[in-house]
């Protein structure tokens, strides 16, 4: 018997959109973290640090919120302004619930674009889980 390597889309779509309803059905509150240097990614530049930015996606929080399979869109309220946010999904590094950090941080997948000259986030997390024992993942976002 021979093997066909099956190409499959991206993952992150649909992870995302289920720890969303995950997080949001445990009546908590969903934020992702967003490399800011990715192409095509619109964002409020003057809350980036670091070359991240975090978002609240709760619904009281933003609207017509939209996770499609290539972005993340919706409209929000920044100091008063209302601006339309577009985020490539390979821009989503991670999402988590703000009340216990309970979410998933991404990584890259076999035939998904890297973000333009990675991330320092990414190079972090990849040195810190060489180091780390084995044992329950942990979520912290640092500010």
């Amino acid at each position: 018997m021979s093997e066909k390597t099956v190409k499959m889309t991206s993952s992150r779509p649909y992870l995302v959109r289920a720890f969303n309803e995950w997080i949001l059905d445990n009546n908590c509150t969903p934020y992702i973290v967003v490399d800011a240097g990715v192409q095509g990614v619109q964002v409020p530049t003057e809350h980036v640090a670091n070359g991240q930015i975090v978002l609240n996606i709760s619904p009281g929080a933003v609207k017509a919120l939209v996770i499609g399979n290539g972005a993340l869109e919706f409209s929000a309220r920044f100091g008063g302004v209302p601006m339309q946010v577009f985020i490539p999904l390979q821009a989503v590094m991670a999402i988590y619930a703000r009340e216990n950090g309970e979410g998933m941080v991404f990584g890259s997948e076999p035939g998904s674009p890297d973000p333009e000259g990675g991330s320092p986030e990414a190079d972090r997390s990849s040195s810190q889980s060489a180091q780390r024992p084995s044992g329950k993942p942990s979520l912290k976002v640092v500010k």
